[in-house]
């Protein structure tokens, strides 16, 4: 069975995003963007809702020559990665991805039994549609040192707790890593 994690950077008051939707306090630093981009070497398969791949998908492919090499890096790692983009209102998807628009919950179980690697999601909005059936395995939290007031929450509202089981912390320069595994 795979396993499946959820991270995303994270403000001290829980938002993955600002009330306007902006994540651009997020930015990561050499050391960060080297770490995701080994990261993500290491997933088998990544999962994106529609906003997401929107958003990944207007950057990554078009990363000029010039860009950092630790940006050319991830933008060659993004769009080789199999991907499955779940969407009801997409009509096409590109860069090595499949569009999923039957239940997210489903497909998401058929996904982690046809393997044993990892996966990921990315997306608050698909994220918190499978929390609540107990498919995410595994939880990363990026926490930045800002305090947003509001925008997306990294957790969705529960009508019961999830516990979890501190594995890891990491320092990095410009955030803390927070790796829960689910008990």
């Amino acid at each position: 069975m795979r396993k499946l994690i959820y991270g995303f950077g994270v403000s001290l008051d829980g938002y993955i995003n600002d009330r306007d939707g902006s994540i651009n306090w997020t930015d990561p630093d050499d050391e960060l963007h080297q770490f995701h981009n080994n990261r993500f070497r290491e997933i088998e398969v990544s999962l994106h809702g529609r906003r997401l791949y929107e958003l990944m998908a207007d950057f990554w492919p078009h990363v000029p020559e010039d860009a950092p090499p630790i940006q050319r890096e991830f933008a060659g790692l993004w769009t080789e990665k199999p991907k499955f983009v779940f969407s009801r209102t997409l009509t096409e998807v590109h860069w090595n991805s499949t569009l999923v628009s039957a239940n997210a919950v489903e497909e998401v179980r058929k996904l982690k039994a046809a393997g044993d690697g990892v996966m990921e999601v990315g997306g608050a909005s698909l994220a918190a549609s499978l929390i609540p059936h107990g498919l995410i395995d595994e939880y990363q939290m990026f926490v930045s040192p800002i305090v947003l007031g509001g925008g997306t929450p990294f957790f969705p509202s529960l009508d019961k707790r999830i516990q979890l089981r501190l594995a890891e912390t990491r320092q990095f320069n410009t955030v803390m890593m927070l790796r829960y595994l689910v008990d």
